[in-house]
């Protein structure tokens, strides 16, 4: 039996997936494995027990992930399933910026009590009028599961699309339409996009990297969006750039003071990724990368280890080692297992940063005395036998 603990509501269609082997316990010191959406775990303390966490969403800067590593507790997240959510939101970013909706929306909400309403619309509209965003320049930095989607639709409304993303996956790039201009310098984007979306994870290389000299080199006019993280960007700068002209809208889904309610702002409550489709693909993603890594040690999807995938197990036992990815210790595994004859019938080794993980399938169960010699083992984190 695994326990599972979930810090914030996690979709039914997701933990329905779980199957009669696994029980949620209400606290996570009881727990093996632990789903979290928004919920702070940075000053939280983990159970010993707790052997993987699985963020359902992209973003995992609510999670100790160094701590998380040093302690063998996978994390995963669930890139591209709120990919679509996020996409249409940033439309209708584009669409708020380009046309005062909102505020013709708020104009017939004041005259609704004018019998005359129709007629005086007529003479009221001129002051909403804006610009289409068809034969418009968009920027995207960061073409992962939702930029390559914003890119390609974009494309689709008759935008002309400039793509940046130094660190383009193979699957992106096959998924990305011809039609989309991929640049290799952002400098590119800041020049000439009339609007610009930013895509990519909150790392110290991209913090503010919307900077007071990215802002310089934009065109006047043009419309910033926001849908990634609030860090990516310097508000600062662009509030400057807002009120000397140079930016027309500044579009975030990050509320805070130096933007709420500030001119050429438009800003939403974090509903990028609120939608019940996204919540629902979320949590599904996440469950499955649980009970794979559970039941088969296998990783998908890891963001402080590296994924490793065996299948299922076809063997009597397989073991897991979460260890530092140092020379000499898959040796050191061999010699302990062959002195006492235990047959590796298949084994795979893999290596993240600082970190490594090894999948050994074996022709007979460990005793616990093989068990912590391994463990002992310099550099060795975590043994957890998977079967």
């Amino acid at each position: 039996m695994f326990t599972y603990n979930c810090l914030n509501p996690i979709s039914d269609k997701g933990l329905t997936n779980f199957s009669t082997d696994y029980k949620k316990v209400e606290n996570i010191s009881d727990a093996e494995a632990c789903l979290v959406r928004s919920a702070a775990m940075h000053d939280m303390e983990l159970g010993k027990k707790l052997a993987c966490i699985a963020r359902a969403g992209a973003g995992v800067n609510n999670i100790p992930l160094d701590k998380c590593a040093e302690e063998g507790i996978v994390v995963f997240n669930t890139p591209g399933a709120n990919a679509n959510g996020v996409k249409e939101l940033v439309f209708a970013g584009m669409l708020l910026a380009s046309r005062d909706i909102v505020g013709g929306i708020n104009w017939v909400l004041e005259n609704q009590s004018d019998e005359n309403i129709g007629k005086t619309a007529e003479k009221a509209k001129k002051a909403f009028a804006g610009t289409e965003i068809a034969g418009k320049k968009l920027g995207v930095i960061g073409l992962g599961a939702i930029g390559v989607k914003v890119a390609n639709d974009a494309n689709r409304l008759g935008m002309e699309v400039l793509g940046y993303d130094p660190y383009i996956s193979v699957n992106a790039a096959w998924n990305l339409s011809r039609n989309v201009k991929h640049v290799t310098n952002v400098e590119e984007i800041y020049k000439e996009c009339d609007f610009i979306t930013v895509h990519v994870p909150l790392l110290d290389a991209t913090k503010g990297m919307i900077n007071k000299e990215a802002v310089q080199m934009m065109k006047k006019g043009v419309v910033i969006l926001n849908f990634a993280r609030d860090l990516l960007v310097d508000e600062q700068a662009v509030m400057n750039g807002i009120e000397s002209g140079k930016i027309r809208h500044y579009v975030t889904d990050f509320a805070n003071p130096t933007v709420a309610g500030k001119k050429g702002v438009i800003c939403t409550p974090h509903l990028g990724a609120s939608t019940e489709e996204a919540e629902d693909n979320c949590a599904i993603m996440a469950v499955k990368e649980v009970m794979d890594y559970m039941e088969n040690g296998n990783i998908c999807h890891s963001v402080n280890y590296p994924d490793c995938d065996m299948g299922i197990c076809q063997t009597e036992s397989r073991v897991a080692i979460l260890h530092k990815n140092k020379a000499g210790l898959i040796a050191s595994f061999t010699t302990i297992l062959s002195k006492d004859d235990v047959n590796v019938e298949d084994m795979t080794n893999k290596s993240r940063g600082d970190f490594a993980y090894t999948l050994l399938d074996l022709g007979t169960k460990l005793t616990d005395a093989q068990i912590a010699e391994i463990e002992k083992v310099d550099g060795v984190i975590k043994v957890r036998v998977v079967k």
